[in-house]
């Protein structure tokens, strides 16, 4: 008579791709509900990219043409730092604390969880990005040959970069510290890189080489073609574009990246 020994089968990893509307939608609504109740978290999204802009403006209040030459540079680059930096602490929280490791365990993909998260805090990047335009263009005057839904969509694209940017180097973390470490590592070497102090093409030909990879310098270059210009121009499409694959692959990259707990 022979024994059989009972073996206990394990719960199938989360898939990374198939993803599945409700279920992603499902994930985005969680985590909003959560920020409801984080209102530090919502004024830093919403009001600190406003808050940098006003200052800016008053900085250089004796000479406002500089303003007028880097406002809309920064008007893209305030909100991509700001989604960055609470993004990857929000998603590390999240780790942590066990929740991840929850959702995880339920029937519920990698890529859902990544593009829940990449919604609702895009919803938040959106209502920024609106405030962060609105102000620099009628408050601050602002001044622009383009349309100011250009400003916006770029603004917007490259808020949705910096969470794009925040969820993928969450999962290199192991603490809110080790996170915000990670901004002078990918953030300010596209800062200092992405033509905002000095045109590119006046720099080190290494360096020149470098910023051509980096999604800042593209996400500059538009915003400066709709300083310019007034229609939407071939190098515009190409910039927003490019901005908006690199969101899209680091995107990808941090659903393949995700791990259920920090160890």
């Amino acid at each position: 008579m022979s024994t059989s020994t009972p073996t206990t089968a394990s719960a199938p990893a989360a898939p990374i791709g198939a993803l599945n509307l409700s279920r992603t939608t499902a994930t985005a609504g969680r985590v909003l509900r959560q920020l409801r109740h984080d209102p530090r978290t919502i004024a830093l999204m919403l009001l600190v990219p406003c808050l940098m802009l006003f200052l800016l403006r008053y900085v250089f209040d004796g000479s406002p043409r500089t303003f007028d030459s880097i406002g809309a540079s920064l008007l893209g680059i305030f909100p991509l730092i700001t989604m960055f930096l609470v993004t990857s602490i929000a998603t590390l929280r999240e780790r942590t604390s066990g929740t991840l490791e929850r959702l995880l365990a339920m029937p519920l993909g990698k890529g859902d969880v990544i593009a829940g998260y990449a919604l609702a805090f895009g919803t938040l990047a959106i209502v920024q990005s609106a405030l962060a335009t609105g102000l620099a263009l009628w408050f601050l005057d602002l001044d622009v040959t383009g349309s100011a839904w250009l400003l916006l969509l770029v603004a917007l694209l490259d808020a949705l970069l910096g969470t794009a940017l925040g969820l993928f180097v969450s999962a290199f973390a192991a603490s809110e510290f080790q996170a915000v470490q990670f901004m002078p590592a990918v953030i300010f070497p596209q800062l200092l890189l992405c033509g905002l102090f000095t045109p590119r093409d006046n720099m080190h030909p290494v360096l020149e080489g470098i910023s051509d990879v980096l999604p800042m310098s593209y996400a500059v270059d538009g915003m400066n073609e709709v300083l310019r210009h007034t229609d939407m121009t071939a190098t515009f499409v190409r910039d927003v574009l490019i901005v908006a694959g690199c969101a899209l692959l680091v995107l990808g990259l941090g659903a393949a990246t995700l791990r259920r707990r920090t160890p």
